[in-house]
């Protein structure tokens, strides 16, 4: 069976997106502190339905774009590699910041939430034993917490191996013409079906927490969306349509948006059964975040098919800085929801602070040493050089390298 092995070209866009939804993560998280009817690790004793409507549209849509976008990554990753290399790969990326975080960056959070709500008096230094008791969360004192993201993503890039193999050998050809042929134009929107059939058929029955076990309606969900970003990989007349359409994408996108809000606001939730009412109303959430996925890919590559500098700093520090922030951001709020100031105050200065903690820690104490790296899933540093001579051959441009879009087109 012959291989189809060549490497595709970067996608900015794509990077950008990625990186602004891992920073939207902290917002998310901090607000996280201050939402009302959500519960979260600790919470201030006032809470906010804006900020709840703030999370709520987030989380719509902003972990469907970052695995898609993660697909598209894995089609990078498999590269030019042989299986085997993948999955070396793989797991250094992925498994190694996953074990260093269950160990290291997530205790702490639990730590806090059990002094937080009573459960727990002493040190952190007598709490961290109970982690290695492996009785898990919220029982016991492991888990994996907000990295969720990660054991995901690696049991997604081990379970979808056989058929990434398949896809770019030559066996596969007329199924990726056909996807092309099918997906391109505003057939793509039709794409968004079997998402929405996975969450009206799965939610009731597996609403989570994010364990495998009780989360298969989202395991499956994001499954097929990462493995929309590889298919999707290579596939440039999709991307074309994609772009072209993001206007009927974005409308779409904003109506069903109405539409869900419109039911929540006034109290026409259906009840939480296997009935035709709930069964339509989680599925078209699912149709939702689909609109909503093609549209910030469609803005994204219109606008954001650029690189400069910060994009390359940002590149490099998205992953550290999404390892590290809940963990920081539920330090600095464990102390900021016990002070008498507003909401507002509180959330931007745990915010401001969060943000500014975690890029310190990760340029002080992780990006210049080969073992930090290591543990926190980064390529090894390259050569000053070599980066600036990388840099400097790829300048910034605002016109992206491709035909321009039809004026008028949607």
């Amino acid at each position: 069976m012959t291989m189809h092995i060549t490497k595709p070209e970067r996608r900015h866009d794509l990077d950008w997106l990625r990186v602004i939804a891992i920073l939207l993560l902290l917002y998310f998280h901090t607000a996280m502190l201050f939402t009302a009817d959500w519960s979260w690790h600790v919470q201030n004793e006032e809470r906010s339905n804006l900020l709840l409507e703030f999370n709520f549209f987030l989380s719509r849509f902003r972990m469907a774009v970052l695995y898609l976008v993660a697909g598209v990554g894995t089609a990078y990753a498999l590269g030019r590699r042989n299986p085997l290399q993948y999955l070396r790969e793989r797991l250094k990326r992925l498994l190694v910041p996953l074990v260093f975080s269950i160990f290291v960056i997530v205790p702490p959070q639990i730590f806090l939430e059990r002094v937080w709500r009573g459960e727990y008096a002493g040190s952190f230094l007598s709490f961290w034993p109970s982690v290695l008791r492996f009785e898990m969360y919220p029982a016991g004192n492991t888990s994996w917490h907000h990295l969720w993201f990660v054991a995901y993503l690696l049991l997604y890039s081990l379970a979808a191996l056989p058929f990434f193999l398949w896809w770019r050998s030559d066996a596969a050809r007329h199924a990726r013409q056909q996807v092309e042929r099918l997906c391109s134009g505003r057939g793509i929107l039709l794409a968004g079906v079997p998402l929405a059939v996975i969450l009206g058929a799965l939610t009731i029955r597996f609403p989570g927490p994010q364990n495998i076990v009780d989360d298969w309606a989202r395991v499956l969900f994001y499954f097929v969306l990462f493995v929309y970003g590889f298919v999707l990989c290579r596939a440039e007349g999709v991307w074309r349509g994609i772009e072209s359409n993001r206007r009927t994408a974005l409308r779409l996108a904003l109506l069903s948006t109405i539409v869900i809000n419109y039911v929540r606001w006034n109290g026409l939730e259906p009840a939480w059964r296997y009935d035709a009412a709930s069964v339509t109303y989680i599925g078209f959430g699912g149709l939702s975040a689909w609109f909503w996925v093609l549209t910030i890919l469609g803005y994204g590559r219109r606008y954001l098919s650029f690189r400069n500098r910060w994009l390359d700093y940002a590149n490099e520090a998205s992953y550290p800085f999404y390892i590290l922030h809940q963990t920081i951001i539920l330090i600095v709020g464990f102390y900021v929801v016990q002070t008498s100031e507003s909401i507002l105050s509180k959330f931007l200065f745990t915010s401001t602070v969060s943000l500014v903690l975690t890029l310190a820690i990760y340029e002080l104490f992780v990006r210049p040493y080969a073992v930090t790296r290591f543990l926190f899933g980064m390529k090894p540093a390259r050569p000053i050089a070599d980066a600036e001579a990388r840099v400097s051959v790829a300048q910034p441009t605002l016109t992206p390298a491709r035909p321009p879009v039809r004026a008028g087109a949607d």
